[in-house]
């Protein structure tokens, strides 16, 4: 499940640096589709009648269109035949502009905090013609009082109702390829990688490994944490004080980075509606050996929202010869049978008995396991299906349904396309590699997955792998350790919400922070493979939206309804409270209002209700040139191999230091970006903080190259902790404030403590290649269990 990365190599001549560095070009950010309630266009479901020029894509669905129609004939119905004849048309065009992809930037309301536009900027040309012909016809259109003012001169008139940027006016924005090409797709960015938004949905969690539903009706949401403790939210995100099952007692589990031990799957019954079960998945230690167990629990009989602890029944045991490759996935598939993934065993290359347990179909380890858990009540805790491919094979376990797996990490069910039921059922899987490649594979009755013959499509074991015997299933997709080294299996996207999504295996990697989707090729059945990133500029400047997420990607989820989830954490242990859930957003269409309407039978609650309080943040949002930018920060260096190579991400962190400390120019002949950020500050000391900006204080005479760190995050400066604080975080503080490296990571509040501030930052953990510390692992914005006494500090320097 866990596994860590190397570093890159070096480079040797600084004429190489010059000539790589100067071939970069960075692409301008492009408006992104937005309606004026602030959400994105859609197709509408009935034709439109009256504007038509949005019939297949816009904000408008027939009831809007019918509105927008009476509103015409009302205005038109004071003209005669010839006031008619010469202003209809602009009427028409002016009113439907409500209807266009774009019209949040028609009328002038990129976010939710700017006025809208009783009207939507008309470029100058088509604005004089239309104040020439019809200007009786303004105070018709709106009663803005400003307007009013100046409705009667054509100059103020247009200067007032026009836009500074005329690309962005009507009608010239319906001729600008630019703008309006792919509109309704999802947007890509020059490398071709997909671009989506995320929704804060939960946070505060101490890594938070499973989020499923119990498919009641009711759309709470279930949160397990590696601990074992499993929380409830309802669907207005609140969250229950008390937890849903607390067995934290009995799970073994430890603090270490990486531990793979703990509480690992949990799944509710197909019919807990009616017989309120629920299966976990967990490590628990018996004397010196360490196991794996699978229970069952009831919810209880007097409130919905807590398990029954005394309830627990175990379905099975099975004995870990090691630590790690637990598998831990539980799901219930189609068939109504309980699935469960184990790992190989632990240690590297399986290396149990001859051929190891994942070829050996008489262990239960390296296995897909499949179980009827349906009225047991009496009788057999668990049945095996009668058409399990193995209950007839000697020397085999019954219950084995496919094998020759290492440790799947996170699998689930496909629910089909939402009209044909296409694909509904196949099982997708994340099978974690061994030192070279990740993999994705749908699971088979009766199937060899080919372990530890084979790692992804390349010989492991090249002994068994040359038995041709051996009739192995290769995965649908395999990628290198160049890409991710820890595979984390998603969701086919079957949800309502977003149509785009339909049918897209969106899947991560735990350690890289990677982000991908498969797509199925129809003609060639072969699987085909995208990267997602997250979108940039103001591709994710929605209310509510945010377009960053913390590193580590531990699981996916999806809510009762179909939309899709990851958890993540910036900190990889089972005490670190900096898990977040996060929800998918495609920020180029959604589906047509009232389409996605659901209503959630009530629950009753005997629990506080704990509101949820959103902690991240949208970075590098920019508006365009009309509007001052929202917040400008860089994006997390977790999240840039979803965007780029990671190879070319590290060689432009470490060519920057190298460039940084050598002092090399540029193509330009100027000095490095930290030379030239030196020179900045003393010309541009009233510039406004950005978040992220760092600067240096002290109680006593203040030096420019030393004292305590302060951060500006949020519109407030706060203070940086010094819990982990080394040499590599403060080098990484010192070139941001323009110096070459930290002469020394100062602790203790060696500089003083300003006790006005906030704690902003705490464990802050860098590889020392990050170009702010906002880009190294920390607790959390906010996050922290330390005092002003504590405040880290620096002493910088160019030696």
């Amino acid at each position: 499940m866990w596994h860590t990365c190397d570093s890159p190599g070096r480079v040797r001549h600084a004429l190489f640096i010059w000539v790589f560095l100067s071939g970069f070009w960075i692409p301008p950010a492009q408006l992104h589709p937005q309606c004026l309630d602030f959400k994105p266009p859609f197709r509408p479901p009935e034709a439109l009648t009256f504007c038509v020029l949005y019939k297949d894509f816009g904000c408008c669905d027939s009831a809007k269109d019918q509105e927008l129609m009476s509103k015409f004939y009302r205005i038109m119905d004071n003209f005669d035949h010839n006031g008619y004849e010469n202003c209809a048309s602009y009427v028409q065009n002016i009113i439907c502009q409500e209807c266009s992809p774009l019209a949040a930037h028609l009328y002038d309301a990129e976010d939710a905090s700017t006025p809208v536009r009783s009207l939507p900027g008309l470029c100058g040309d088509y604005c004089s013609e239309f104040w020439l012909k019809c200007r009786s016809t303004i105070p018709l259109l709106t009663e803005d009082i400003h307007i009013a003012k100046v409705e009667q001169d054509q100059g103020h008139f247009c200067n007032y109702v026009g836009l500074e940027d005329a690309d962005y006016c009507f009608p010239n924005l319906l001729n600008n390829e630019q703008l309006t090409r792919n509109l309704g797709h999802v947007s890509r960015n020059s490398e071709g990688c997909l671009q989506l938004c995320l929704e804060e949905v939960a946070n505060g969690l101490r890594n938070p490994l499973a989020m499923v539903h119990a498919n009641d009706g009711t759309h709470r949401f279930f949160v397990a944490e590696q601990v074992g403790l499993v929380w409830v939210y309802l669907p207005d995100r609140s969250k229950l004080e008390k937890p849903f099952l607390n067995i934290t007692q009995a799970v073994l589990t430890s603090p270490w980075e990486g531990d793979e031990r703990g509480f690992l799957g949990l799944a509710f019954h197909p019919k807990y509606k009616y017989n309120r079960k629920l299966y976990v998945y967990y490590s628990i230690q018996v004397g010196l050996d360490e196991r794996i167990r699978i229970s069952e629990f009831r919810a209880s009989a007097s409130d919905m929202n807590t398990v029954d602890h005394g309830s627990e029944r175990i379905i099975l045991e099975i004995d870990e010869p090691a630590s790690n490759h637990n598998g831990g996935q539980l799901l219930f598939a189609v068939d109504g049978y309980l699935y469960i993934f184990t790992g190989d065993g632990g240690m590297a290359g399986d290396p149990f008995g001859k051929y190891g347990n994942a070829q050996n179909k008489s262990a239960l380890l390296g296995k897909v396991l499949r179980v009827d858990v349906n009225n047991n009540d009496r009788g057999p805790l668990y049945r095996i299906p009668p058409d399990n491919p193995f209950m007839h094979d000697q020397g085999a376990r019954p219950e084995v349904y496919a094998y020759g797996v290492r440790n799947m990490w996170r699998c689930s069910v496909d629910r089909g396309d939402p009209l044909t039921k296409e694909g509904k059922g196949r099982i997708f899987c994340g099978d974690v590699g061994q030192n070279k490649f990740e993999e994705v594979d749908i699971i088979e009755k009766g199937r060899n997955y080919g372990w530890r013959a084979k790692e992804g499509f390349s010989c492991y074991d090249k002994n068994l792998c040359a038995n041709s015997s051996l009739n192995d299933v290769l995965p649908i997709y395999a990628y290198p350790h160049k890409m991710g080294k820890s595979v984390t299996g998603g969701y086919v996207y079957r949800g309502c919400e977003y149509p785009n999504l339909n049918g897209m295996y969106i899947f991560g990697d735990f350690m890289s922070g990677r982000m991908m989707a498969l797509q199925e090729n129809r003609q060639t059945r072969q699987w085909d493979y995208h990267e997602i990133c997250m979108g940039k500029g103001q591709t994710c400047l929605f209310p509510g939206l945010i377009n960053n997420y913390h590193q580590y990607i531990i699981s996916f989820g999806e809510d009762e309804a179909g939309e899709l989830y990851f958890m993540s954490t910036s900190f990889p242990t089972a005490t670190s409270p900096s898990g977040v859930v996060y929800k998918v957003v495609d920020p180029s269409r959604r589906a047509p209002p009232r389409q996605c309407n659901y209503n959630p039978l009530p629950v009753r609650t005997k629990s506080n209700l704990i509101p949820f309080q959103p902690k991240e943040i949208l970075i590098e949002a920019e508006l365009s040139p009309k509007h001052p930018k929202l917040v400008r920060a860089r994006e997390p260096a977790q999240a840039l191999p979803r965007a780029v190579a990671p190879s070319a991400v590290s060689s432009t962190d470490w060519l920057q230091e190298l460039m940084n400390m050598l002092g090399v120019q540029d193509a330009k002949g100027d000095t490095s970006p930290a030379q030239t950020q030196q020179k900045k500050d003393k010309h541009d000391s009233v510039a406004p903080p950005q978040n992220g900006d760092l600067r240096l204080a002290a109680d006593a005479e203040v030096q420019p190259d030393r004292g305590r760190v302060e951060i500006y995050i949020g519109g407030e400066w706060g203070m940086v902790c010094d819990d982990l604080w080394d040499e590599r975080s403060a080098g990484v503080a010192c070139r941001q404030l323009g110096y070459s490296r930290a002469l020394k990571a100062s602790k203790q509040a060696e500089f003083g403590q300003d006790g006005s501030l906030r704690v902003l930052l705490d464990d802050v953990q860098c590889q020392g290649t990050e170009r702010t510390l906002l880009d190294c692992q920390h607790a959390g914005i906010g996050i922290h269990n330390c005092a002003h006494y504590e405040s880290a500090g620096v002493i910088c320097g160019n030696a």
